[in-house]
């Protein structure tokens, strides 16, 4: 991050909080720093640049469903930047910057108290909005898009930084990874448009995308609405999907995120029995994107993939033995 941004990220989260009122002058904290966003907050509000190739129409568009009142007590809703309520404005280089409440994040430290059935009940919410009654256009969830972006990532590091070849090797893993790429439906690789009904998505859904506000004893909300849209809403529960099939998520916890989200009402699966036909494609393709991230980290920094980089690498390669489903550890729950 440039000092420039960081000035101008500090400038636009110091704004009066919710509601107007003056922010106590506090020293900006960095929340985050990454090549796809940088946070800053100061007191109550905090301010987001978006990715350098953000599409600043659809990150609008995106952020006008975030401040609908359909999506009240859903989504945290974006905070003025621009009179007289815009949500958005432009560094001189073209890069999109935000500004947002403060919310209490999930702690690392408890797992056992992560909100599992608050997000299930969520993500239910947000795939029952009508979709005909938000501004629009509203833009394509960009789930697929991101898992294609993971495969190119992984490329890019390996011609950077070839590894030896070998069983065992980041050369091995990256074959498995490309190998389960491959048996995706094209739609699931971003190169064809969803065979369904599209729903209002969330697109990047994980325990960091949830926030208490107001902070510390609000309501959970969601937020990071950067891969919002129109898509398969099963792409939202596919990631704790592909964390229980390969081991890393207790079956006990995708059960009670399972049984939250159909008691209220979700679409992404079948009301009752087996969900793994509606959920199977969207977890291999967040699995094959995991998988190609930790490989791609494991190349350019020279060293080993560590358990659990391991666990999802081996799930891509059973895949290309049991092409037609990611197995479950155990049997299907519903």
């Amino acid at each position: 991050m440039t000092a420039p941004l960081l000035g101008r990220l500090a400038a636009l989260s110091a704004g009066p909080a919710p509601g107007g009122v003056p922010v106590p002058r506090t020293a900006p904290e960095v929340l985050a720093d990454r090549p796809d966003g940088t946070v800053v907050r100061s007191g109550r509000t905090v301010a987001k640049a978006h990715a350098p190739d953000c599409d600043p129409r659809d990150l609008a568009a995106r952020l006008a469903v975030a401040a609908h009142p359909l999506l009240h007590g859903i989504l945290l809703p974006p905070l003025p930047v621009t009179a007289p309520d815009g949500h958005l404005t432009l560094t001189e280089d073209g890069r999109a910057l935000t500004r947002w409440p403060y919310g209490s994040p999930v702690s690392p430290d408890d797992p056992d108290a992560a909100p599992w059935e608050d997000a299930a009940r969520l993500l239910a919410r947000l795939h029952s909005v009508d979709a005909g009654r938000l501004p629009g256009p509203v833009p394509p969830m960009r789930g697929p898009a991101k898992a294609a972006r993971a495969l190119t990532r992984l490329r890019t590091a390996l011609a950077a930084h070839p590894p030896r070849p070998g069983p065992g090797s980041a050369s091995s893993a990256a074959g498995a990874v490309e190998r389960a790429w491959t048996l995706l439906p094209p739609w699931a690789r971003a190169a064809a448009p969803p065979p369904h009904t599209p729903f209002l998505c969330h697109g990047d859904f994980h325990l960091g995308q949830l926030v208490r506000h107001p902070a510390a004893n609000g309501p959970w909300l969601l937020i990071d609405i950067d891969d919002l849209g129109l898509g398969d809403p099963a792409w939202d529960l596919a990631r704790p999907a592909a964390w229980f099939a390969t081991g890393l998520l207790a079956p006990d916890i995708w059960s009670r995120f399972l049984a939250a989200y159909r008691a209220a009402g979700g679409r992404a699966v079948r009301p009752d029995g087996d969900p793994w036909p509606d959920l199977e494609i969207p977890a291999r393709a967040l699995t094959v994107q995991t998988a190609a991230l930790a490989v791609a980290k494991a190349v350019t920094a020279s060293r080993p993939l560590d358990e659990i980089e391991a666990a999802v690498v081996d799930a891509c390669a059973r895949m290309t033995s049991l092409p037609e489903q990611l197995a479950p550890a155990g049997p299907g729950v519903g």
